[in-house]
């Protein structure tokens, strides 16, 4: 069962948890995983520099995390929300994308898509509408 205990708040909305426990995860992927890292995805590490550490309303998000035999590019635990950014090598893969989405929402995992080209070009309003995003469907409403 999900944890709805918040200590995160998005303009002093509390946030409720939705921890997926036991993701299937293949450590075969594991060097992959860390050479995509190392080899840093501009529009990636444009992202990842606004929110690692914290830097976005205290979430934490992981990076090229394996969820069974896929690896995504941002990974939020404690929301159980992957964040997708979106770039030409995404172009003509539509089936494949779909079959991966699918898959993780058999989990209970979300998936949130980013273009590459707004994240380089628009980053503050994706911030803006990722809080959004967050609050709609994590946010605890009051009664």
């Amino acid at each position: 069962m999900p944890n709805t205990d918040s200590n995160i708040f998005i303009h002093n909305i509390p946030i409720k948890r939705n921890f997926i426990e036991n993701l299937p995860y293949n450590p075969q992927l594991k060097s992959r995983a860390r050479a995509l890292r190392k080899a840093g995805n501009y529009p990636e590490v444009v992202y990842w520099k606004y929110v690692n550490k914290g830097k976005f309303w205290n979430i934490d998000f992981d990076r090229q995390r394996i969820i069974g035999n896929y690896i995504v590019d941002f990974y939020v635990k404690c929301l159980g929300l992957i964040i997708e950014i979106d770039g030409e090598s995404h172009n003509e893969k539509e089936a494949y994308d779909f079959k991966r989405e699918a898959y993780f929402r058999a989990l209970g995992v979300r998936v949130y898509r980013i273009s590459s080209l707004r994240v380089l070009n628009d980053l503050e309003n994706i911030l803006s509408e990722l809080e959004g995003y967050i609050i709609e469907e994590y946010g605890i409403k009051s009664i």
